[in-house]
């Protein structure tokens, strides 16, 4: 419950920044809410040993957010998803704490290995991020970017393959 309500509040933190004034009740009715929630009841759930129920949220998420977000994903608190059509994330896949997704992102494995994410980070659009890569703290990943290998912590990254434009962190 506790990473639920990081979540929720590191939404609004996202909202505000860009400009809304947002309420608690707009949070939670906002596009991509439930399918965070449906993301953390799934791991409460596989986390107590309860796969059959899990496989039952893991399906709504789908039919209901347009979403796959596996059953083994680890992501620390607040973990926001803006909007979730198209957002398929591995189960083999873990994340650090504020991370904020936008519609389309995958984030996958290659060859049995899943991307590692850090702290603070932005993934934009249609992103993908494949393979066993890195992804460093306070990193920014511009839209429809294809991050294939590592990047370092405070940068900016864009294109196909993805390529830092960016160090600093500074505004894509």
């Amino acid at each position: 419950m506790k990473y639920l309500i990081s979540d929720i509040k590191q939404k609004q933190k996202v909202l505000a920044d860009e400009g809304y004034q947002v309420s608690v009740f707009r949070t939670l009715v906002s596009d991509g809410t439930s399918a965070n929630a449906l993301y953390r009841l799934t791991s409460w759930m596989i986390k107590f040993k309860l796969a059959p129920l899990a496989l039952i949220s893991l399906w709504l998420n789908r039919v209901i957010n347009g979403c796959v977000i596996g059953a083994g994903a680890k992501f620390d608190q607040g973990f926001v998803i803006m909007h979730p059509v198209g957002v398929v994330i591995n189960s083999k896949v873990s994340g650090g704490k504020n991370i904020t997704i936008e519609s389309g992102v995958v984030i996958g494995d290659e060859k049995g290995k899943a991307p590692r994410l850090g702290d603070n980070i932005f993934i934009g659009a249609g992103a993908k991020i494949i393979g066993g890569i890195t992804i460093g703290d306070n990193v920014k990943i511009g839209a429809n970017a294809v991050v294939v290998k590592d990047l370092p912590s405070n940068v900016t990254a864009v294109g196909i393959p993805a390529k830092v434009i960016n160090r600093g962190n500074q505004t894509c």
